[in-house]
């Protein structure tokens, strides 16, 4: 992956444009979110974006967690300074935190398995919706907003056992949603996998705006108008 495709650096500043970012969640991670789209006006840099260039720029760790504390637009520089420490902030020119980096027990600096874990990563995180959050969400008969759905990240923990290995694979192993009022929270727990055994474990943590009751047929919309934008995509 040419990962250097997806965002602009300068004085150890990152930036992204709307089409690089819009682009690496497409083509990428096959995620046809509407707040990544370019011309959304409520685009933000995903998140999965966001993590490669973690581990592209401080390597792999055997315990990781990234919190994610603000959505990042076109316009913001984000300074991945070179730091070996175990707790890193990425912040702006303001200071203003985006996403927080805590990491423990070895580090590797593979490119193989740096590349490889990040496509694994991203292609589940890309199957997000719908085929793991529809389901949920009709099991506890709620549903985002039809019209503006928003779903963002909050949190992501890894946490591999042996960092001996290039060449991970990912798979479901739960997923739970707990809505409260008008948001819900939703938590993917996946095993990474080498050879046919685990080697670690992992978790996707989202928040679900806008909670509604559950309608079949406004949910099957939103799921054509996806699976449209997809299909034009890929065309």
């Amino acid at each position: 992956m040419l990962l250097e495709n997806f965002y602009s650096e300068a004085s150890n500043k990152i930036h992204f444009t709307r089409k690089q970012a819009s682009d690496f969640a497409k083509q990428i991670a096959g995620d046809f979110n509407p707040i990544h789209d370019e011309a959304s006006k409520r685009f933000c840099v995903p998140g999965d974006l966001l993590f490669a260039l973690l581990l592209d720029k401080y390597g792999v760790s055997q315990k990781m967690r990234v919190t994610f504390s603000g959505m990042v637009s076109d316009g913001v520089a984000l300074h991945f300074n070179d730091s070996t420490g175990d707790n890193i902030a990425i912040v702006d020119d303001k200071d203003k935190e985006y996403l927080r980096l805590t990491r423990s027990g070895q580090t590797v600096n593979n490119a193989t398995l740096i590349d490889n874990l990040t496509r694994r990563y991203v292609e589940f995180s890309g199957q997000t919706f719908p085929h793991i959050l529809v389901p949920l969400m009709k099991a506890h008969q709620v549903m985002i907003n039809p019209v503006r759905p928003l779903v963002i990240y909050e949190s992501m923990v890894i946490d591999i056992d042996d960092l001996n290995i290039e060449e991970p694979q990912l798979e479901l192993s739960n997923s739970s949603l707990v809505a409260e009022g008008k948001r819900g929270t939703v938590c993917l727990k996946f095993n990474l996998l080498s050879n046919g055994k685990v080697i670690g474990k992992g978790e996707k943590n989202m928040v679900l705006s806008g909670l509604r009751a559950y309608d079949e047929e406004q949910i099957q919309q939103l799921v054509n108008g996806y699976d449209a934008q997809k299909s034009a995509a890929t065309a």
